[in-house]
């Protein structure tokens, strides 16, 4: 079976762009017509529920928010009818529904209501459009202008000069830690590593779908992300992202390479000690002719197969009401939008240099492969910054329990 690569044209294009052709104000209800009830299933987040707020003042929309809700909305969506009609995805959220057939193909509700969508909004699958981005998302690396300019010291373009930073913060002993970073052990550990190894030029898949994280790129990464930990707390694999967001507002850490959304919190001065004092600047790359050593990210809507024709044309007109420069406005700070009218803030430089780097970043890789394959890295990578294996034995693990579930999915013989 070949991997199905997801396209979304231009991701750093359109950002800051001004009033689209197609948008407009949420039409007077009818009372002729009442409103057709739509079922919508999201993540947490302040942008979706941004979105779902102006989404039920355009249509008769319930809102169900959940943390984690992957088992939930591929059951919805596989019912019959689903149980939802519209959802929030984003590039691997998405991947459980199109390989269980329960997408609705969106080209021909364009045609007739697309009009104000930008060319970078629409993600295609086999030169179809299956799902709306609303938004982009990618890292950044957030550091404490004051410590470094005093210490003579450039915001690190490269991790070599991130970690020579580093130890010239230790030694000056201004802060509790030089670095912060998401590597708690599951999700954003695996996570860290894919976007290093990417760094590093290398792969995770042959052209049969054999896993090759064995080689020199994976190699690197954990000797990289090993000698990056040195510089963190000591329980960093029992922190997650939102701890070193917290470690940074209280002036606890110099530098962490964090996701674009949680940066305007360095100025809020009802949580944060350090405002004015954070600038933002790319993810440091692995090489110095490399990409910034992270993966490009998008947030949007999806429309179940298994709705009526009625309740599709009307999910897809309430987003296209919904996803206007006023609620753009409103919440400005809370994604990297992609709809008309997005101002980014200060502290979106460095995530709109990471997007726009030359070589870019990969975007993260919407297959069941990699679904597999981070699920494997979950499992395995603590091991290694526990000293339990060592790297050879770790990457073989890896590759061993990705080639058994691979095996058990049909994508191997």
């Amino acid at each position: 079976m070949k991997r199905r690569e997801l396209l979304m044209a231009g991701i750093s294009a359109g950002l800051g762009m001004g009033m689209g052709p197609g948008w407009a104000a949420c039409p007077e209800p009818d009372p002729a017509k009442p409103a057709l009830p739509l079922q919508m299933i999201v993540g947490q987040s302040e942008a979706w529920r941004a979105l779902a707020a102006s989404m039920g003042e355009c249509g008769a929309l319930t809102t169900r928010f959940e943390p984690s809700y992957e088992a939930g909305l591929r059951d919805g969506f596989a019912a019959n009818p689903a149980q939802y009609h519209l959802a929030g995805v984003s590039n691997d959220t998405i991947t459980p529904l199109l390989a269980q057939g329960s997408l609705r193909g969106l080209d021909d509700l364009i045609l007739k209501h697309g009009k104000g969508l930008l060319r970078n909004q629409l993600i295609r699958l086999n030169g179809k459009t299956v799902a709306i981005a609303m938004a982009v998302n990618t890292e950044q690396l957030l550091y404490r202008a004051d410590i470094l300019g005093d210490l003579g010291l450039a915001a690190p373009q490269t991790w070599a000069e991130l970690l020579a930073a580093a130890a010239q913060i230790r030694q000056a002993g201004v802060v509790d830690y030089p670095l912060g970073g998401a590597y708690g052990a599951g999700p954003d550990l695996a996570q860290a590593f894919i976007h290093t190894v990417y760094g590093f030029g290398g792969r995770f898949f042959d052209e049969k779908n054999a896993p090759v994280v064995q080689g020199e790129a994976g190699q690197r990464a954990l000797g990289l992300l090993a000698a990056l930990s040195a510089y963190m707390h000591p329980d960093y694999l029992a922190k997650d992202r939102a701890f070193a967001q917290k470690q940074m507002q209280k002036g606890q850490i110099a530098m962490a390479v964090l996701w674009a959304p949680m940066a305007p919190s360095m100025d809020d001065p009802e949580t944060s000690q350090v405002v004015g004092q954070v600038e933002s600047a790319a993810v440091p790359r692995a090489t110095a002719d490399g990409p910034p050593a992270t993966t490009l990210w998008w947030q949007g809507f999806v429309i179940a197969k298994n709705t009526s024709s009625e309740q599709a044309e009307a999910a897809f007109q309430t987003i296209m009401k919904a996803q206007n420069p006023a609620m753009v406005a409103a919440h400005n700070a809370d994604a990297m939008w992609l709809v008309p009218g997005y101002q980014p803030p200060r502290l979106a430089a460095g995530a709109i240099a990471t997007a726009s780097s030359q070589p870019r970043p990969a975007s993260y890789p919407s297959t069941p492969q990699m679904a597999l394959m981070r699920a494997a890295l979950e499992a395995q990578l603590p091991d290694y910054f526990r000293g339990r294996q060592s790297a050879e034995a770790t990457l073989a693990a890896v590759s061993e329990a990705y080639l058994e579930a691979a095996k058990a999915a049909g994508f191997l013989k």
